[in-house]
């Protein structure tokens, strides 16, 4: 048995900082927001039609800007308020 090598200590990888995956999980958080936002404003306002004049009426017209508008603003808020803190995240791990 004594063929077998003991693992070195100098081959050990050094501990992840966690902060970078941190920083990497509001990273795609925010890029998914903003997909998942468009692609509900994009079927909402052009595959069920609510954006197209020709298709809509003013009244589902005024509904769907005023929705797309409305959700951006929430959008650019949840993006502030995660990204306003150099070190802080809003992470519950």
């Amino acid at each position: 048995m004594e063929n077998q090598e003991t693992p070195r200590q100098g081959d050990e990888k050094a501990p992840m900082d966690m902060r970078i995956v941190y920083y990497f999980v509001r990273i795609i958080r925010t890029v998914f927001l903003f997909l998942f936002w468009g692609i509900v404003n994009v079927f909402l306002g052009l595959y069920l039609g609510f954006a197209v004049p020709e298709e809509s009426t003013p009244g589902r017209m005024i509904f769907f800007y005023s929705f797309a508008f409305l959700t951006l603003v929430v959008y650019l808020f949840i993006v502030w308020k995660t990204w306003r803190k150099q070190g802080h995240t809003t992470d519950n791990y």
